[in-house]
């Protein structure tokens, strides 16, 4: 994943290649400011996210539509272990059978889709930037401003949205199982229980809705901040990997050095970081599993 020939020909300091890589398409040609801004569109992200979604629901109604009942092929033979896989941790975790009908595709629909944006940063680093660079100056725009990032994950916007939409469907669910005045009821009880007193009663039920609001909020923070800490992370090691084969001054020793390093140390972390993406799309999934079997269970 080596830097293109503007890095290579020190017409951008370091620092500014990796900032150029990190700002988002958002139609203000400038670096967000803040981590979380509601002003803003993250475009490159909205695009990625729903191209992506498009490209994994093809792929799964392609293996749905070539299906056979003789011996199966390796693409097929892929995707039923894929979905068996799904179905027995949906099953172990949610009881409910009339639920599991929406839950295990939900699963299945997460973890191909959060793979498949994971999986857009074995991509060459500046290999669409590039393209894109092409395109925005054709358009007479100014191609230094023609920002793109291509891992949805890495955004904070995408994880937490995805996140949030997975605790609007936990507090679907709490609210179907357990009955709105049960659910209500647990809100208030649990964990720490009622008491027959009126005002330890109410003091008891103050704590108890406190609690259950900060381990909602705990789960939905926790669920995006783990996915996109990890994206970027392995995104941001990246860009430096690439600056090692930037930094070719010359056949001296610490290009040569540098160069060789680029290249060991690139494919050391993308074979490492195969495992980061299926991982990170396996777990956010699992814990959409478990966050909505909770939701069945009662304190």
């Amino acid at each position: 994943m080596a830097a293109e020939h503007d890095v290579a020909q020190h017409t951008v300091t370091a620092g500014e290649y990796i900032a150029h890589h990190l700002t988002f398409l958002n139609g203000t040609g400038a670096a967000q400011k803040n981590l979380v801004d509601f002003g803003l569109i993250n475009y490159d992200t909205v695009f990625w996210v729903v191209f992506l979604a498009v490209l994994g629901g093809f792929v799964l109604w392609l293996a749905a539509r070539r299906a056979s009942s003789g011996v199966p092929g390796r693409f097929q033979a892929a995707v039923e272990l894929l979905v068996e896989m799904v179905g027995d941790q949906a099953k172990g975790l949610i009881h409910s059978a009339e639920s599991r009908k929406f839950v295990a595709p939900l699963g299945l629909t997460i973890f191909v889709w959060v793979f498949l944006m994971n999986a857009m940063d074995f991509l060459p680093l500046d290999l669409i930037p590039r393209i894109w660079e092409g395109l925005y100056a054709g358009m007479g725009h100014d191609p230094h401003h023609a920002y793109m990032r291509v891992v949805p994950t890495a955004d904070i916007n995408a994880t937490m949205g995805m996140s949030v939409t997975v605790l609007l469907i936990c507090l679907y669910y709490n609210a179907k199982i357990k009955g709105i005045g049960g659910w209500a009821h647990e809100l208030v009880s649990a964990p720490f229980g009622t008491s027959k007193n009126p005002i330890l009663a109410v003091v008891l039920g103050l704590v108890n809705f406190a609690m259950q609001l900060i381990e909602f909020a705990a789960k939905t923070i926790s669920h995006g901040m783990r996915l996109f800490g990890n994206m970027f992370a392995g995104e941001l090691i990246f860009m430096l990997i690439a600056l090692m084969g930037a930094a070719w001054t010359g056949a001296n020793l610490p290009s040569i050095l540098l160069f060789f390093g680029h290249f060991v140390a690139g494919f050391a972390w993308a074979v490492f970081h195969i495992l980061v993406v299926v991982l990170q799309a396996f777990i956010f999934m699992m814990l959409t599993l478990v966050y909505v079997g909770q939701a069945h269970e009662s304190h």
